[in-house]
């Protein structure tokens, strides 16, 4: 009979996106077909955004990256400065990221397991990865020790994420999180749907062991969202994958209609995605769709159809070799949430 053990025994590794440079390989692509064409105007829309210094840039993320091994891409992106503020769904995260920062780990895998057995043995599969269900529970009890220390109020998500990295930075200053390095670099965290995903199971937690509780305020993510891009002026989407990122970090130039008249459309828009615009879904729906309803400017705009594993490291290897990041200044839009002047608080003026 198989033990966890057997399961559970080679690591995931994270690509690092510093080691290899790809500059000339996809300037080469543009002059091939297809999505190999697409993910050099991409990427050299990327670059473009990067080295345009009026632009902020939002980074949107949905589904099971970095426990594929994307985590220190978007790391080193936001160390680097490639990046001023992230949407993303709660299982990366909270339970990739924040579950990793904690001392776990996402183990190689196989889809034609028994699944059977691992329900058994406590080990959760994501198609052909594996991760610790006990480990899991782990995290999802930080979250409520997070949640614990803080004063009971409504909380929007990029100030709870905030009060996750001041732990990790108590607790794991050393983790390579991008939780931990946007508390650093002052890049806030947004996940609209928080409670969709371990957090969700520390929050009830939570709220069952006391009549005062913390909560979380969705709206009031997309108010302070809306407020940055109002802030920003220019902006540009990478969007990797779609569903409720992508749609909330789009319609914050619809919001923002309801607080000026001076909204621009994002400038620059890019997504990575596999999904098929033909049923209407959302992760689909192209970008000049999204200008039909104000929210993206075209001709800066490039959709790329390819699986994240491979597009993404190869579009962010090229902006960091490219060097354009060296330009920009950091906004630091995330601030200490003990500051009675938030910047995401601020009107615009």
């Amino acid at each position: 009979m198989a033990s966890k053990k057997d399961y559970l025994k080679t690591e995931i590794h994270h690509i690092d996106i510093k080691q290899f440079d790809v500059v000339k390989l996809v300037e080469s692509f543009s002059g091939m077909a297809f999505q190999a064409r697409n993910l050099s105007r991409a990427s050299m829309i990327f670059d473009q955004m990067l080295r345009d210094t009026d632009c902020s840039i939002i980074l949107t993320l949905a589904g099971s990256l970095f426990s594929a091994g994307l985590k220190d891409v978007v790391v080193d992106m936001v160390e680097n400065n490639m990046v001023d503020a992230i949407v993303s769904t709660g299982a990366i995260m909270v339970d990739q990221d924040f579950f990793e920062a904690l001392g776990f780990k996402h183990y190689l895998g196989a889809p034609n397991v028994d699944d059977d057995e691992l329900q058994r043995l406590h080990i959760d599969r994501i198609y052909d990865t594996f991760i610790d269900e006990d480990e899991l529970r782990i995290c999802d009890d930080t979250v409520r020790i997070v949640a614990d220390s803080l004063e009971p109020r409504p909380y929007s998500s990029r100030e709870f994420i905030a009060e996750m990295g001041k732990y990790l930075e108590a607790h794991r200053p050393n983790s390579r999180s991008v939780i931990l390095s946007s508390y650093r670099k002052g890049v806030p965290i947004f996940v609209p749907a928080f409670s969709d995903c371990s957090a969700g199971f520390g929050l009830i937690q939570h709220q069952t062991s006391r009549q005062k509780h913390v909560s979380i305020d969705s709206a009031k993510d997309f108010l302070e969202l809306t407020r940055l891009k109002l802030l920003a002026k220019d902006t540009g989407l990478l969007m990797v994958g779609g569903g409720v990122p992508k749609n909330f970090a789009q319609d914050v130039v619809v919001a923002a209609d309801i607080l000026t008249t001076e909204t621009r459309m994002h400038k620059y828009a890019i997504q990575l995605t596999v999904a098929d615009e033909r049923d209407g879904a959302l992760s689909g729906s192209t970008l000049r769709e999204a200008h039909s309803w104000g929210k993206v400017d075209l001709g800066r705009e490039q959709m790329v159809f390819g699986e994240a594993t491979i597009t993404f490291p190869l579009l962010a290897a090229y902006a960091y070799h490219k060097g354009g990041w060296k330009l920009r200044h950091e906004n630091r839009y995330n601030v200490p949430l003990s500051s009675q002047s938030s910047v995401l608080a601020r009107s615009k003026t």
